[in-house]
């Protein structure tokens, strides 16, 4: 999948793109947390998790 589709994909669905990298665990959970608690810390998480690995 190309980076550009990632990085929106990490935007728009965080906990998706988490899934899609890293697997369900520890990274999954917490993200779906900062989701329910507030949208953008959800977002910047996938965005790190995503750009961590390149």
């Amino acid at each position: 999948m190309s980076t550009f589709v990632q990085i929106l994909i990490a935007f728009f669905l965080p906990p998706i793109s988490v899934l899609m990298t890293n697997g369900f665990g520890l990274q999954f959970l917490l993200n779906v947390l900062l989701c329910l608690l507030f949208y953008l810390p959800g977002s910047f998480h996938a965005l790190y998790l995503l750009l961590r690995d390149r």
